[in-house]
């Protein structure tokens, strides 16, 4: 049997995004709390879902798809991490 995952935390997001992205603005905000009881959430209360708000220069061009597409390839080691929820927006 395998442990838990551990929670994410906003900051390890934010060295990822900025190290792969080199975003211009970029917001992480962890919702983990408004999920509680919910599928995917985990019991210490953060670290499942979050809300990425972010701009780059490598979006230039490509389509809104495109663009989810760059932040979660950027994210994937999260998401294997146990990341339940990513909502993103860009700006």
């Amino acid at each position: 049997m395998s442990a838990a995952p551990l929670p994410v935390r906003v900051h390890e997001i934010e060295q990822q995004l900025t190290a792969t992205l080199h975003p211009t603005h970029l917001e992480v905000l962890d919702e983990s709390a408004a999920h509680a009881g919910h599928s995917g959430a985990n019991a210490e209360g953060f670290g499942s879902h979050f809300r990425v708000r972010i701009a780059c220069p490598a979006f230039a061009g490509k389509s809104r798809v495109a663009c989810h597409r760059l932040v979660y390839d950027a994210m994937q080691k999260f998401i294997d991490q146990g990341l339940h929820a990513l909502a993103i927006e860009i700006v």
